[in-house]
């Protein structure tokens, strides 16, 4: 069977296809297993369980959750990224805590666009405006983020491309995220019936524990020691995890009887839904969790 529990849409995240285009391309594609895991956001699960019965695909309903985790070793804070799954999409505490963080979402771009502005002054570029705000806005379908400003830089010709975006402009412009801790993620998913999961922790191109440390080793270390009370699995299969990675965290996972999970964390820039060859077993961890569309 194929199993993608990492996927991202454009409708409540930062992918680029619809929550229905979604469904639709895993049917193309004969993947058996998904999980829509839209940043800070439940608003297309109830949607998702619905096309996961009409297009016959078993389903988990799925979150992916941005911490602060305070690295005490080295007296920093960490961004790193944890999945929620299985858990009950009405729950209240669930959905309250995310709609105070998708309304400082909306403040953090507002701070972002005025630190872009004295980048613009010091070039002699014209200022973005309110107008262009807005423009912004109603390009975002659900969570507002740097990805959006990003599109918005290219549509005006300021960059080439969203990676020129980040280097030139939204890395040095960058705000602090909403300061959710590793404690509490792990209380608002577990209040809501659900499991925790560290997402690709190994990562060496996005959120995760590389930087800490770019060594497997001493990467699960840190988890042994600050991290097993709050989460229940490890992402061993992703996109970005070498072979020795997800090997050193499927052992690990075993050791201390974590779920093990995998996605593509696809964003549909290309399409990458069920590319990863993560076995059967995965889904059987998840029995008592799936809203089956068979």
């Amino acid at each position: 069977m194929k199993i993608d529990l990492h996927i991202h849409t454009k409708t409540c995240s930062d992918g680029n296809l619809t929550v229905e285009e979604v469904f639709q391309e895993a049917k193309k594609r004969d993947i058996d297993l998904i999980s829509i895991t839209d940043h800070d956001s439940v608003g297309c699960q109830k949607r998702a369980v619905a096309l996961a019965k009409k297009h016959g695909t078993s389903y988990i309903t799925g979150i992916e959750l941005n911490v602060t985790f305070h690295y005490p070793e080295g007296n920093k804070d960490v961004s790193l990224d944890f999945l929620g799954y299985g858990y009950d999409i009405g729950n209240q505490e669930l959905k309250s805590k995310l709609q105070l963080i998708k309304e400082y979402r909306k403040r953090r771009a507002r701070q972002i666009l005025k630190n872009l502005n004295m980048e613009f002054d010091k070039e002699g570029m014209a200022r973005f405006t309110e107008t262009d705000l807005k423009r912004i806005e109603d390009s975002v379908d659900g969570v507002f983020g740097r990805p959006h400003i990003a599109n918005y830089l290219v549509e005006k010709g300021i960059v080439k491309d969203k990676q020129e975006a980040f280097d030139k402009y939204l890395v040095r412009c960058d705000v602090p995220k909403y300061p959710l801790s590793l404690a509490e993620a792990s209380e608002l998913i577990r209040n809501a019936g659900g499991i925790l999961v560290h997402a690709h922790p190994g990562d060496p191109k996005g959120t995760s524990l590389v930087g800490i440390t770019d060594d497997v080793e001493r990467q699960t270390r840190v988890i042994e020691k600050y991290m097993l009370q709050y989460i229940d699995g490890v992402e061993c299969w992703h996109t970005d995890h070498d072979q020795k990675t997800t090997a050193h965290y499927i052992e690990f996972a075993r050791k201390h009887n974590m779920f093990v999970t995998g996605g593509s964390d696809c964003h549909q820039k290309p399409v990458l839904m069920g590319t990863l060859d993560i076995p059967d077993w995965v889904a059987g961890q998840f029995k008592l969790m799936l809203f089956s569309g068979s």
